[in-house]
């Protein structure tokens, strides 16, 4: 060999745009773009929301009560029936088993019941 050297130069990497692929894209657009609409819907969301039953404690009204210790033989029906006769039994009874918190409406004899006062 002659004693030539070769050289290779290897082009520059020219600054310029940025090249994005469909992958890129989908990743650089679409998720800041999710987070944002998840964001609206939120805030959308709380001004949607109900408002607060009452502003005041005066405007909120309790059920006036008075306590039954139900016997043996008696059944929501009949106590019911006796604690507001001219009402319908069946919405006493609902209020009986939300004022008491009664899981599937049993009773049993001895037990303090709420019951709405007539």
């Amino acid at each position: 060999m002659s004693g030539i050297t070769i050289t290779r130069e290897f082009p520059q990497a020219v600054p310029g745009r940025l090249r994005l692929t469909r992958r890129g894209r989908i990743v650089f657009f679409g998720i800041p773009a999710m987070l944002l609409l998840a964001a609206l819907l939120t805030l959308v969301g709380f001004l949607n929301s109900p408002a607060k039953a009452a502003d005041e404690g005066t405007v909120l009204r309790t059920t006036p009560t008075v306590t039954v210790t139900v016997q043996a033989g008696q059944s929501l029906w009949g106590i019911a029936g006796a604690a507001a006769p001219e009402r319908d039994p069946r919405d006493v009874i609902v209020e009986i088993i939300q004022l008491n918190n009664l899981e599937g409406g049993r009773i049993v004899p001895g037990q303090q019941l709420f019951v709405p006062a007539a």
